[in-house]
């Protein structure tokens, strides 16, 4: 393909995430060195800002201001949760013509991705030349060809510090404890609570995920044995569980559930997984110190805990989204791949591979219906980084006289 001459628009779309400001910066700062990229524009607030034309100029921002802007956590742009059809899609195109916009790089998910490629297909069908590159991001993990994505390994990262704090508050008043990560389709999030365990006996001693299903009778059953053995439990629960038919479990335990602007099952930002399975212990175990709390969206963008890797590769996928649009590939997708212990490269990938799909757990990362395999540890465990050390206390105890 020939060399394009024309402004670059770059939008975030989906969730925030730790790092998805170092993809930003890493395309802004890449593309001001290419002499075929006239203007970088970034669209405010997702597509949204592209349809309404709502742009800021990011030629014009300062490298210091765009270094700042790459360690804060959350979308810089804003983002949304828009999910263009065919008709928004063509709005797009549209407004790139008018704008002489030659080059679209998407920071997101699985919706982005597809996004990209209706963008793309309806481009071409109209014969305007646009590369469209869409940049990995999501801390679900979930994106199908890649072999990670950015944000995971800091969402991870959170998800552990708080699992081993929760796990010594349980260890000093005992009790039972719930906490509900985000996944609604995968539990990549939530199988990284296992680094948490240091020492025998640690939490979490059970891990729900939505590969396995999930029965409530079980899960009682599960929460009373470890119970009754260590005398406190500590759950680590994907809020997206779902029961044998594939139902998400929350509606079996409430009747009335909200529902997302997508009409799906609302399972973020509210407490009611939790707040229903604490009180099924309460009333049929009959455990009187039972607590829960809903992660949210604290997972998400939290500023203390950032993976060193999440944040260098999610750089290096922005610069290399823009090097990939120079070197005229076709429109697609950045990928992750390891090539060693630890390294990775990054390679092209077509956008209908993964806007088809969830990828999910493999079987061999799973141990049973609540735990997690090694093999998860040795592929998790160079994406979260080092974890904060605590220990507790080793003393005999004194004799009873």
């Amino acid at each position: 393909m020939d060399k394009l001459e024309g402004k670059a628009v770059i939008a975030q779309g989906g969730g925030p995430t730790a790092v998805i400001n170092q993809s930003l910066v890493g395309v802004v700062l890449e593309a001001r060195k290419c002499p075929f990229i006239t203007h970088i524009y970034g669209a405010r607030f997702g597509v949204r800002g592209i349809i309404k034309e709502d742009f800021l100029d990011l030629g014009q921002a300062t490298s210091h201001n765009l270094n700042m802007v790459a360690v804060t956590p959350s979308s810089a742009l804003g983002s949304t949760r828009d999910k263009p059809d065919q008709e928004y899609c063509q709005r797009i195109v549209e407004v790139f013509r008018k704008q002489n916009v030659r080059y679209f790089f998407y920071i997101g998910g699985n919706d982005s991705a597809e996004t990209c490629r209706i963008v793309s297909e309806y481009a071409e069908s109209v014969k305007y030349d646009l590369r469209v590159i869409h940049i990995p991001k999501t801390i679900d993990n979930d994106l199908l060809v890649t072999d990670h994505c950015p944000g995971f390994g800091s969402a991870a990262r959170f998800v552990v510090s708080a699992f081993a704090c929760l796990d010594l508050d349980n260890f000093a008043i005992p009790g039972v404890f719930l906490g509900v990560v985000m996944g609604r389709h995968a539990g990549w999030l939530t199988a990284s609570s296992v680094f948490a365990r240091k020492l025998n006996h640690d939490g979490p001693h059970l891990i729900y995920v939505p590969e396995r299903p999930f029965d409530t009778e079980r899960f009682l059953a599960d929460v009373d044995r470890v119970y009754s053995k260590e005398g406190r439990c500590v759950v680590a629960l994907s809020e997206g569980v779902v029961d044998a038919k594939g139902q998400p479990v929350v509606m079996s335990l409430q009747q009335n559930t909200e529902r997302d602007p997508f009409g799906n099952v609302q399972l973020s930002g509210r407490g009611t997984l939790g707040d229903a399975l604490s009180d099924e212990i309460k009333n049929k175990l009959k455990i009187k110190r039972v607590r829960c709390d809903t992660f949210g969206y604290l997972q998400r963008s939290f500023l203390g805990v950032i993976s060193d890797q999440d944040a260098s590769e999610a750089r290096d996928v922005g610069e290399t989204a823009v090097h990939f649009a120079q070197r005229g590939l076709p429109s697609g997708s950045v990928a992750i791949r390891r090539t060693g212990d630890y390294s990775v490269d990054y390679f092209m990938t077509t956008l209908a591979s993964v806007g088809a799909g969830t990828k999910l757990l493999p079987p061999e990362y799973l141990l049973g219906d609540n735990n997690i395999s090694e093999d998860y540890k040795d592929y998790a465990r160079p994406l979260i980084g080092q974890i904060p050390n605590f220990d507790r206390l080793i003393a005999p105890a004194v004799e009873v006289k």
